[in-house]
């Protein structure tokens, strides 16, 4: 078939929308870590065939959020220490190439489209709200990429940042002082708009591996 015979598609699948409601569940941790996937179950509150609920569930296999155990089933990923480890890498890399073409292009765009989540940050630690913190802070990141205008590296992200959510449910509970997110978050702002590329560098940087220390004590990135 000829290429201009292919029509745009209208609607997302309903394999699609299961898979993302899926994803979203597994991030806000309705679905823990080492939960079990009934298809039963799933099937009927979805109200779908299990057609198109078991072609969603490949695609989460597919992207590492689900696991297949022979004669078990389908469970949400468990995080061990070396996945976890992994995910700050791997967004590191990921954060600070970002971080570098944001210096070279339209800092103060950026640096204006973060202040909007900061202020999301800050209205949810004023309100004790841990959670919608956590989202935030998750939507800072995913921005922060977004805003580099790289679509290789907003797709890498994606997955990163559902695994990403996970680990925060974890490091909220290390913080003291919520306030001490915010201020983290803050530096990097003032850092872009202050055209000065390797303090952001170094502020990701001590960023990830502050997360990396309070997730698991005694592990370095380096």
């Amino acid at each position: 078939m000829p290429l201009a015979d292919i029509e745009p598609v209208s609607r997302e699948s309903t394999a699609g929308i299961i898979a993302r409601q899926l994803r979203d569940a597994i991030m806000n941790g309705a679905l823990p870590p080492g939960t079990q996937l009934g298809e039963t179950e799933l099937a009927s509150r979805f109200q779908v065939s299990r057609g198109p609920l078991r072609e969603a569930m490949q695609r989460l296999v597919s992207e590492g959020l689900l696991r297949s155990e022979r004669h078990r089933g389908l469970f949400v990923i468990d995080l061990e220490p070396d996945d976890v480890y992994d995910i700050y890498v791997a967004r590191t890399a990921i954060e600070r190439a970002a971080a570098i073409r944001i210096m070279r292009g339209d800092r103060e765009k950026a640096a204006a489209a973060l202040d909007e989540i900061v202020r999301a940050m800050e209205a949810a630690a004023s309100e004790d709200d841990p959670t919608a913190l956590s989202d935030a802070d998750l939507r800072f990141h995913e921005v922060l990429v977004a805003e580099s205008g790289s679509r290789r590296l907003m797709r890498m992200t994606q997955t990163l940042l559902i695994e990403t959510r996970m680990c925060l449910s974890m490091l909220q509970q290390t913080y003291q002082r919520v306030e001490e997110r915010v201020d983290e978050h803050n530096q990097l702002i003032k850092a872009i708009r202050a055209d000065d590329e390797e303090a952001v560098l170094k502020l990701l940087e001590v960023h990830m591996e502050d997360a990396i220390q309070r997730l698991l004590p005694g592990t370095s990135l380096h």
